[in-house]
């Protein structure tokens, strides 16, 4: 059913259904949310492995 993982089209409707959701108001405050928490979370990763190398 899914043999090759994701194609465009899939992302193009995901990226509608998030538009829909959300609002093309509030899509700039959550992309910068979402970046926001991504880049904390790679920083807890990257501290946690720093101390289990110690």
């Amino acid at each position: 059913m899914l043999r090759n993982g994701l194609e465009p089209w899939h992302l193009l409707i995901l990226a509608i259904i998030v538009i829909v959701v959300f609002g093309s108001k509030k899509l700039p405050d959550t992309a910068r949310a979402l970046g926001k928490s991504l880049r904390i979370l790679k920083s807890e990763a990257k501290a946690m492995k720093n101390e289990s190398a110690h």
